[in-house]
């Protein structure tokens, strides 16, 4: 990376450990060893951040270590002074390198931070990015994350669809939602977060991955349908929502009469997640 004279050096908190942070190629990025100081409490941050760059290097993580930025930030003196920086994406590979308990709260809180709005610059990817690291930092999988941002587009194509055939008001969304997870499903999603065990939760952040995948599949249809048609008004696209969930409904019993498995769970994505990962940490230190 080449050296880059920021204007400014901001400031981000962590439990009192200041961070610091700057502007370089349109998004955040931090003070690496401002992040291991916050993470290890030790005083020389310095010297355990370069002892862990070799590490990763003679581990095969030479691309974190090529990642790294050297910026100009400002240094407790007051002078501007080159700092090992990288954005948050990279950062999330260095935390999982750091045995610390404060790192899954750390996680949630640069998803946060790092991907904050920035009124200064005008890139609407940014509220996209920052989706994808709450998921990543709340330990969901990169195959799942995938699946749920493509279901956001496709949700958010379905109800453009709706508001351009005469869907105005928000209870009618909900009801249309019901008919096409009920078609599809066989079960209205106030019903499906019930049998999750589900309160104030999101459904879909809840899912497995052929849940999403069906869910998809549904809304997709019935996008496609009310295309063709152009229904108008709640009624005729109450029809189609129900037509475009049978859709999928028709593929999900195709697909349980061929597995002999049910795609309705109980399961919560997230939790089978995690427990895998503590059943691999827990081998991993025996």
């Amino acid at each position: 990376m080449g050296n880059e004279l920021t204007p400014s050096t901001k400031i981000a908190v962590f439990r009192s450990k200041e961070i610091r942070k700057t502007i370089h190629n349109n998004e955040w990025w931090f003070s690496v060893i401002d992040i291991v100081k916050a993470l290890t409490d030790t005083e020389r941050s310095r010297k355990y951040w370069n002892d862990l760059k070799k590490k990763l290097i003679n581990e095969g993580y030479s691309e974190v270590s090529e990642k790294i930025g050297q910026l100009k930030l400002q240094a407790p003196d007051g002078k501007m002074r080159e700092t090992d920086c990288a954005n948050t994406e990279t950062i999330f590979r260095i935390i999982q390198t750091i045995p610390s308990p404060k790192a899954e709260p750390f996680k949630l809180w640069l998803a946060k931070v790092g991907y904050e709005r920035v009124q200064e610059i005008d890139d609407p990817e940014l509220a996209t990015k920052r989706t994808r690291a709450l998921y990543k930092a709340k330990g969901y999988s990169d195959d799942w994350i995938e699946k749920r941002m493509r279901g956001i587009a496709i949700r958010e194509e379905l109800t453009d669809e709706w508001k351009k055939h005469g869907v105005e008001e928000n209870k009618e969304y909900e009801i249309l939602t019901a008919e096409i997870s009920k078609a599809a499903f066989g079960l209205t999603p106030s019903q499906y977060k019930e049998l999750k065990g589900l309160k104030r939760q999101n459904l879909r952040d809840h899912m497995t991955d052929l849940e999403l995948i069906f869910s998809m599949l549904g809304e997709a249809s019935t996008t496609q349908i009310t295309k063709v048609e152009h229904p108008n008004g709640f009624e005729e696209n109450r029809e189609v929502s129900r037509r475009g969930g049978n859709v999928a409904g028709v593929a999900r019993k195709k697909l349980e009469q061929e597995t002999g498995k049910k795609v309705v769970s109980r399961e919560n994505y997230l939790q089978k997640s995690h427990e895998v990962d503590r059943l691999l940490s827990t081998t991993s230190y025996q």
